[in-house]
């Protein structure tokens, strides 16, 4: 046995001990020491990066590290094996999806307005804002000799009469607290309830003069970030807010490695572990201590997820939905509680789980796509909630059409080499002078915080700048020379956003041409997704009114340069608007008005869904949107007037 030592940046240290020939980045999981692994582990994205500080390690050389870098002792985690014991640095960037994730700021007046906008747009349809939550208060007559009705019986009784319904259900968690209350407040309480046509539970009970706070969690489980809002159930109020980075990540970025890792011994519960008990049960904690309540007062909860990330969610086999004839568990449940899966809430609070529509459309679609209101509109409108997985809804108040295309996780900044996430030290924005080739760009973090690397919205920036320069051709090939370009052995070029004086890592965060095809076909695949479902409904993208950009990476896109880059068609930016996190926000809503949970439903049975990959033509469309902006150049008449003009 070896003794494996992960040390980190903060001086914190954790100790781990394994067998010879031990891959590190197993180990790593093991002991539950978080670093990034979006490619799970197939040594392609080279962001498991490590530094041996003492001992040795049995380390393959790749080329996501220069021979001065294997010198100072970087290795890959997922090529390391341990032949003796050994200490290996784990630096802030490798780690910081987990607590360093940036996200909306949902207390900025900004992002409470998304949710009081959706609020307002949800009630002018008729949607009425209540759920069936309430507070009862109660004042019974105390037992005495001659009154020897049981506890259970006199709340029971209490309750029909005041709400006039044929069963109550009190629940053990209430029972057990039935007799010290009671007897503590002379009878006179406060009951947490739901109520049904002919049903009422009993979620708590109090006494009547205590403040009570019916508190809800919405949830957003996103491939990469997780983001949660606590509420008042009564009021709506927003109390609190948090992020994380998704814990699953450390067994790959997309959900197809998730899958394949679910499916080894114990895997169900590692990925259910990772989502609920490193992710959701620590922001409820922070959320609950921020807004001064109790967690056992949130009674109840929605998410919006992926297809895959609520199989995940539940701790249910997931293979089915990578598999054909891809035929998920469920589209839709009603059966989850708190207690089946270990949310840390009340134990018997409902988990609502807005519904998915196919294997790779989502509940967070079905809650995004009411959170647009394109399905109240009659102008052909336009959805795209960007990520891991591309997901678009086209349509209006007549019909809706779905589709989901595999963008990889170049948004978040995988098989860049310079990529990360929207985390401190990220380049979120940037411009390039035209004759200088000087870069000026905007970084992730407090003032003065060096840059680290590039994340998605500073990729698009980059990269349409560079074009738009003339600095790369439309193959995204570097065609100009200067100071900030580089081309290596093999005849690859570069362009250096920043060097090493002046960047907070160890080497110069470049972009590489094979970082710009990546991104190329990424953003191909949103494109060709968009003209494949466009086209199989007769339509050309001129005779699209509004598109509405969601999700994580929507929040600091520049769409002009989205539009530069052939991502977006060439139609006028006023069309464009940014919703915000609208899985987040349509659970929320969903939440809040039970009228509006079911209109999420209706809108995911009355959707249709286009599995891109039986269309004949979208390979031909995927082809032909691989370049910047595309190969036919007329589709995009505005960015190349703007080209011309600059020249």
């Amino acid at each position: 046995m070896f003794k494996v030592t992960f040390s980190f940046e903060d001086g914190s240290v954790v100790e781990h001990f394994a067998n010879a020939g031990d891959n590190l980045l197993e180990l790593a999981r093991e002991a539950n020491v978080a670093i990034d692994a979006p490619c799970s582990g197939n040594a392609s994205c080279g962001k498991c990066r490590v530094q041996l500080k003492k001992g040795e390690l049995d380390s393959k050389k790749t080329l996501h590290i220069s021979d001065e870098e294997y010198q100072e002792g970087w290795r890959l985690a997922c090529t390391s094996k341990i032949c003796a014991d050994v200490t290996v640095l784990v630096p802030d960037i490798a780690s910081a999806y987990k607590s360093r994730m940036k996200v909306a700021d949902l207390s900025s007046k900004e992002e409470i307005a998304i949710f009081e906008n959706s609020k307002r747009d949800v009630e002018m349809t008729g949607i009425e804002l209540r759920n069936s939550l309430d507070v009862i208060e109660l004042d019974m007559n105390e037992p005495s000799l001659d009154d020897t009705m049981p506890d259970n019986e006199r709340l029971t009784r209490a309750l029909k009469k005041y709400m006039n319904l044929k069963q109550v259900r009190i629940p053990y968690a209430v029972l057990r607290k039935l007799p010290d209350v009671l007897r503590e407040n002379h009878f006179k309480v406060k009951c947490v309830v739901r109520t049904a046509p002919n049903d009422l539970f009993v979620y708590d009970i109090f006494g009547k003069d205590e403040e009570v706070v019916v508190g809800g969690l919405a949830v957003d489980i996103g491939t990469t970030t997780v983001s949660a809002v606590l509420l008042n159930m009564e009021t709506g109020e927003i109390l609190a807010k948090a992020s994380s980075g998704n814990g699953q990540i450390r067994f790959g970025a997309d959900v197809i490695n998730r899958i394949i890792e679910q499916q080894k011994p114990g895997g169900k519960k590692k990925l259910q572990d990772a989502v609920i008990k490193e992710t959701i049960n620590p922001m409820i904690a922070q959320m609950c201590k921020s807004a001064g309540i109790s967690a056992s007062h949130i009674y109840r909860m929605s998410v919006g997820a992926n297809t895959t990330m609520n199989h995940l969610f539940a701790g249910i086999n997931a293979d089915p939905v990578r598999m054909e004839p891809y035929i998920p568990a469920f589209f839709k449940t009603n059966s989850l509680f708190a207690s089946d899966v270990g949310i840390a809430i009340n134990k018997d609070a409902h988990i609502i789980i807005a519904p998915n529509i196919g294997s790779y459309v989502g509940g967070d679609i079905t809650a995004g796509t009411l959170v647009s209101m394109i399905w109240n509109r009659p102008e052909f409108s336009l959805f795209i909630d960007l990520g891991t997985n591309g997901e678009l809804v086209f349509g209006n108040s007549d019909f809706m059409m779905s589709c989901a295309c595999s963008a990889g996780p170049a948004f978040e900044g995988g098989d860049i080499s310079c990529g990360m996430r929207a985390t401190d030290g990220a380049i979120e924005a940037c411009t390039i002078d035209k004759e200088t080739m000087e870069p000026t760009y905007k970084v992730v973090g407090e003032s003065g915080t060096k840059p680290v690397g590039l994340c998605g919205s500073g990729i698009i920036d980059v990269i349409s700048e560079l074009f738009m320069c003339g600095i790369i051709n439309p193959k995204g090939k570097f065609v100009r020379e200067g100071e900030r370009i580089r081309h290596d052995k093999y005849g690859m070029g570069s362009y250096v956003i920043a060097f090493e004086k002046d960047a907070g890592s160890v080497k110069d965060i470049e972009i590489t041409e094979v970082d710009i095809d990546n991104f190329i076909r990424a953003k191909g695949a949103i494109f060709s997704a968009i003209r494949t479902m466009i086209n199989s409904l007769d339509f050309d993208v001129s005779m699209i009114d509004d598109v509405y950009v969601a999700g994580g990476i929507g929040s600091g896109i520049n769409m002009r340069n989205a539009v530069n880059i052939g991502m977006f068609p060439d139609i006028p930016l006023e069309k464009f608007h940014y919703i915000g996190n609208s899985s987040l926000t349509g659970s929320y809503l969903m939440l809040l008005s039970t009228e509006a949970e079911k209109k999420t439903y209706e809108l995911a049975a009355n959707m249709t869904y286009m599995e891109l990959s039986t269309v004949p033509t979208y390979m031909d469309e995927f082809v032909g949107a691989c370049f910047i902006p595309h190969t036919d150049t007329g589709m995009f008449p505005d960015v190349m007037n703007d080209l011309q003009n600059r020249k």
